[in-house]
């Protein structure tokens, strides 16, 4: 059974950093593009940065130069590096594992919850 675990979420005071990690099990991980979303109640979940199986990462324009992604094959994890940190970073930040050319093999973790206070 696939499972995505994330952990490192909290509350942080508004210029802090924080990192959150995602750990995949019964997946082949280096076959994944590993992606980090992001939710606020009311709101469409959002894509917040997202790594190739090759290590191309991208990033949504809100969190540019502030947010790093990053992965560790031999450890099955997926990360996000957040820096200078904004009251609207708050969020619930879900980590997403999906085959680029299979589009049924797409997993979610339960998420994790970010709080920024100013």
């Amino acid at each position: 059974q696939v499972r995505l675990v994330e952990s490192g979420g909290g509350l942080v005071q508004a210029g802090g950093s924080l990192r959150v990690s995602c750990v995949a099990s019964a997946i082949t991980f280096s076959r994944y593009v590993m992606g980090w979303y992001r939710q606020i109640p009311g709101k469409q979940r959002e894509l917040v940065a997202q790594i190739t199986e090759t290590g191309s990462a991208d990033y949504a324009d809100s969190v540019k130069g502030r947010f790093t992604i990053s992965r560790d094959s031999g450890k099955n994890t997926v990360y996000l590096q957040m820096d200078s940190l904004k009251v609207e970073d708050t969020a619930v930040y879900y980590c997403n594992a999906r085959r680029s050319s299979i589009l049924k093999l797409n997993y979610w973790g339960q998420g994790t919850q970010v709080t920024v206070s100013s």
